[in-house]
């Protein structure tokens, strides 16, 4: 037995569990194309995207000769 809490530590909530609303995370800022949460918080300035929206808009974007 041990002094400090749960051996395994399974009680403690891990940062990946989605909201209990289904919402994202309100320590991440939403993608303005898709509304799916991104890599930044929301205090990032600028345009935000996910992966997925930031990948295509630079295939988008890329000079295609």
């Amino acid at each position: 037995m041990t002094s400090c809490g749960s051996a395994a530590g399974h009680d403690r909530p891990t940062t990946s569990d989605p909201a209990p609303t289904g919402l994202p995370p309100e320590d991440f800022a939403e993608c303005v194309l898709c509304q799916k949460p991104t890599e930044y918080p929301e205090s990032h300035k600028g345009i935000t995207l996910c992966p997925v929206c930031e990948w295509q808009e630079a295939q988008r974007t890329a000079c295609s000769g």
